[in-house]
């Protein structure tokens, strides 16, 4: 089974006990043979620039996340479009909007979301949209990039949505991200999505250290356990796991322009 993890962390201080030896030994034992490490934190993305530049198979995104969006300022997108500049970095995010947790301000985010689509746009890189509990603004804003979505690509990360939405998701141009909430025994519209995404609109994705499939649910995840995502896509699907990994491993390439 070959992996593409397309949205990972391995940034995260969870890592720092064992990152040079998983990332060299393991996952690649594992089938794991690329990555995207995402950057959230515009304001210290060089834990994320300094993977990308030590390992050939890591790729990176990077953006403000609606987490931090209050922290954003004009000089930090500046900076982001001089960053988007590097041959590694594979895409703009993660970022959208996060109405769960509302750590920064709704209008702070929808101004910062916006105008990081813009900069996609201008730096003709697909984006990496995180979005919770905030579909219906979400949407009005995607609609108004509808173009830019449609030539540059993207991809709902950790979509949680309905399928009836994530239809609309497919018509402007992204794809659908599935990670280990698919394999969540209650989640029924992660099941409903995957079982309408074309076959050739969907990637697999961790999210780690968060978000680890059954049976290794609350545990630290990895870039390895994409494999319990695969057996669970080719199970809603009808196809053997070799074939769903096999399908979102160039899906990914695709999204990424690998």
């Amino acid at each position: 089974m070959r992996i593409f993890d397309t949205h990972a962390h391995y940034a995260n201080e969870r890592f720092d006990g064992d990152r040079e030896e998983l990332i060299e030994s393991r996952l690649p034992a594992a089938g794991v043979e690329l990555i995207c490490e995402v950057g959230c934190d515009l304001r210290d993305i060089s834990a994320t620039l300094a993977l990308i530049e030590k390992y050939p198979h890591i790729i990176g995104a990077v953006g403000m996340h609606p987490h931090t969006a209050e922290h954003m300022t004009e000089a930090m997108a500046e900076e982001l479009v001089r960053i988007a500049g590097n041959k590694k970095i594979a895409a703009i995010g993660e970022i959208g909007l996060d109405y769960y947790y509302d750590f920064s301000p709704r209008e702070v985010q929808r101004l910062w979301f916006d105008r990081q689509l813009s900069i996609a746009e201008q730096v003709k890189l697909p984006v990496v949209l995180h979005i919770r509990d905030a579909m219906g603004d979400c949407m009005d804003i995607l609609r108004a990039h509808r173009a830019g979505l449609i030539e540059n690509g993207g991809v709902m990360h950790c979509y949680s949505g309905s399928a009836e939405t994530a239809k609309e998701c497919l018509d402007l141009g992204l794809m659908i991200g599935f990670g280990g909430s698919l394999t969540f025994k209650n989640n029924r519209r992660g099941v409903e999505t995957a079982e309408i995404v074309p076959l050739d609109r969907f990637v697999f994705e961790t999210d780690c250290p968060y978000l680890a499939p059954v049976p290794h649910r609350g545990e630290r995840n990895d870039s390895s356990l994409i494999s319990f995502v695969a057996e669970k896509f080719a199970e809603i699907r009808g196809l053997s796991p070799d074939e769903a990994a096999e399908t979102a491993f160039e899906n990914g390439k695709r999204l990424y322009r690998l």
